[in-house]
C-alpha cells in the first residue's frame, strides 16, 4: 500500500502559526445465514492490506482464514533504507495527530511514538527564501501577516472546517455504518460540498474564501510539492488533507512506520503469501460465488479459491497487471495514472552557498520546501533522523556530513547533486509511484467490483495518506460484513449525525 511522502517532518511546523446507492442489494452469496466467510484473500500488505485484514478479522472472527498476497515487503510504500547501519524512512514519513486509526494501531501493537528532533524550515524560490521559520512563534506569526495579510487565518478556518466534518467518520464507523461508494462516504461527512471538492482545485477553493494568489504561489504550492509532488491544481479535498498535515502536530513510529503493517499482520495471524497476483476470476459452487485468485511466486504459477477478495493495491495504469475474468459486466481498466516521486537519500555535506549561506555553520534550516519554479529541479529536501532515536541523539550541525532526503520529479544527475552538496559519500535512489496523478482523471473508482470483491485503494483518488487508507480499510471491512449478513440498514444511510446521536 501507500507510502505517504507527506510534507517533510520539520515542514509540518512551518505553518504552525496557522494553527491549523450503487449496488445496494445484498449479494447473492450473503444468504449464508450465520456462517462467516471461510476464506478471504487480501491483495497487498501495505497499510491498506494490513489494516483491512485486521478489521475483517475483528468483524468476522478469528476462525476466518485470511491470506494476504504481497510480492514485495510488508509495508508496501512504507519503507526504510539503511545508511551507515542506521535505518531511515524513505517512504511514508509522518502521521497527523488526528489520525485516530493509526493512533489505535500503535497502542494496540505496543509501539511507541518516535522522539521528535527540533528543526526549522523555509521555502526557497530558486533565488531566495520567501519564508523562513524562526524559533519564536510570535515572530513567525508576524512574518506571515506581514507577507500575506490574513490569508493564513483564512486558510486555517477553511482547513479546520474540512477536518471537523471529516472527523465524523470515526463516529459513523464506531456505530458500524459503511458506504458502498466514496461519493456516499464524502456526502455523509460534508454534503455535496465534499463531493465537489474532488472535482475542483485547491487553488480555486482557497481563492474563493479570500486566500491571496501570492500565498497560494508561495506557501500552498510548497506544501503540495513536498507532499503530493504536484501543483496547486490538485483537488481541493486532497489539498485540504495535505495542508492539515502541514498545520498540525505530526509523529512517526519508533523503529519505522512499516512496523504498523507487519504488526497488524502478525496480530491477525494472517497467512502472508509472497507472490504477485495476476488475476481474479469468478466461479460458482452450489449457487454461491467463489473467486479464484491466480498468482506467481518463485516456484511458478498457482491459484486458490475464496469467498471474498479485497484488492488493497492500486489498479491503475502502471501500478497493476491484475486481470478480471468471467465478470458481467466486465471489470475493465481504471482511468488515470500514478505520479512518480524520486526519493534520493544522500549522505553528504550540504552546499549551503546554493541557498545564499557561504558559511555552512550559519545555515539554520533542517528542511527546505520549494515554490513551483521552472528553475528548480527538486521539490523538497530535509535533514532526516534515523527511525530509532536515542535520548542522546542530536541533529548534525549544518557543516557536518548528514543524511538528507531529496524529493524530485526526475532522478538527480551528477551536476544537480553537486549543486546541492559540496561532496557526498553515498546516494541511494528510490522511485515511487507514490500518489495518483490528479490531473489525469476526475473519476473516483468504485469500492464494490462484484458481490464480495472490493477495491480499497480507490480512496487515494479522494486523498492519499496513511490515515485515509486506514479509514477506507475500516469502511471496506464494515461494508463486507454488512453485505454478507444483509444488514442493509448499516449501508449508505442518510442523516447519520442524527442517527448516531439517537443511538447514544
Amino acid at each position: 500500500m501507500m507510502a505517504e511522502l507527506q510534507p517533510l517532518p520539520c515542514a509540518m511546523r512551518l505553518l504552525s502559526a496557522i494553527a491549523v446507492g450503487v449496488l445496494l442489494a445484498g449479494p447473492s452469496s450473503a444468504a449464508a445465514g450465520d456462517a462467516p466467510p471461510g476464506k478471504i484473500a487480501v491483495v497487498g500488505a501495505g497499510i491498506g492490506g494490513s489494516a483491512v485484514a485486521y478489521f475483517l478479522q475483528q468483524h468476522f472472527g478469528p476462525q476466518v482464514q485470511l491470506d494476504v498476497y504481497e510480492k514485495g515487503s510488508e509495508g508496501g510504500r512504507l519503507a526504510t533504507i539503511i545508511v551507515n547501519k542506521q535505518q531511515y524512512e524513505c517512504g511514508g514519513a509522518s502521521i497527523h495527530s488526528l489520525s485516530l486509526h493509526m493512533q489505535d494501531f500503535v497502542k494496540l501493537l505496543g509501539l511507541k511514538h518516535r522522539r521528535e528532533v527540533a528543526g526549522k524550515s523555509a521555502i526557497f524560490s530558486g533565488e531566495q527564501f520567501v519564508l523562513e521559520e524562526t524559533d519564536w512563534y510570535l515572530l513567525n506569526l508576524f512574518r506571515l501577516w506581514w507577507h500575506y495579510g490574513i490569508s493564513f487565518l483564512r486558510l486555517q478556518m477553511w482547513v479546520e472546517e474540512v477536518m471537523e466534518k471529516f472527523m465524523r467518520i470515526y463516529k459513523y464507523q464506531a456505530h458500524g455504518y459503511a458506504f458502498s461508494n466514496l461519493e456516499e462516504l464524502l456526502r455523509s461527512l460534508g454534503g455535496e460540498t465534499f463531493v465537489n471538492m474532488t472535482q475542483r482545485s485547491v487553488a480555486e477553493s482557497l481563492l474563493e474564501v479570500g486566500v491571496t494568489q501570492r500565498f497560494i504561489d508561495d506557501v500552498i504550492a510548497a506544501v503540495l510539492r513536498s507532499s503530493y509532488g504536484q501543483s496547486v491544481l490538485v483537488p481541493a479535498f486532497a489539498g485540504a488533507m495535505s495542508l492539515a498535515g502541514a498545520q498540525g502536530n505530526t509523529w512517526a513510529v519508533e523503529g519505522g512506520n512499516k512496523l504498523v503493517c507487519s504488526g497488524l499482520l502478525k496480530l491477525t495471524k494472517a497467512n502472508v503469501i509472497q507472490a504477485r497476483v495476476t488475476g481474479v476470476s469468478l466461479n460458482s459452487s452450489d449457487g454461491k460465488a467463489l473467486y479464484q485468485v491466480r498468482y506467481e511466486d518463485d516456484e511458478g504459477q498457482g491459484s486458490a479459491f475464496y469467498d471474498m477478495v479485497v484488492i488493497a493495491t492500486p489498479l491503475h495504469s502502471g501500478r497493476s497487471n491484475i486481470t478480471f475474468e468471467n465478470f458481467d459486466p466486465p471489470i475493465t481498466d481504471f482511468p488515470g495514472s500514478f505520479h512518480p516521486t524520486i526519493t534520493s537519500v544522500v549522505h553528504g555535506y550540504l552546499n549551503s552557498s546554493y541557498f545564499g549561506f557561504p558559511d555552512p555553520k550559519l545555515f539554520p534550516f533542517a528542511s527546505v520546501l520549494t515554490t513551483d519554479s521552472p528553475d528548480l529541479f527538486f521539490n523538497a529536501m530535509d535533514n532526516i533522523c534515523p527511525v530509532n532515536i536515542s535520548g542522546t541523539f542530536r541533529r548534525k550541525q549544518p557543516q557536518e556530513a548528514a543524511i538528507w532526503r531529496v524529493l524530485s520529479q526526475q532522478p538527480l544527475d551528477k551536476q544537480q547533486l553537486k549543486t546541492l552538496f559540496r561532496s557526498y559519500y553515498s546516494v541511494q535512489v528510490m522511485e515511487w509511484q507514490a500518489y495518483p496523478h490528479y490531473d489525469s482523471t476526475k473519476s473516483i473508482p468504485p469500492i464494490i467490483l462484484h458481490d464480495n470483491l472490493f477495491y480499497l485503494n480507490g480512496v487515494e483518488w479522494v486523498a492519499s495518506s496513511m490515515e485515509m487508507v486506514a479509514v477506507a480499510a475500516k469502511n471496506v471491512a464494515l461494508l463486507a460484513y454488512n453485505r454478507w449478513y444483509q444488514d442493509l440498514e448499516k449501508i449508505d444511510q442518510k442523516d447519520l449525525m442524527h442517527k448516531v446521536k439517537t443511538e447514544l
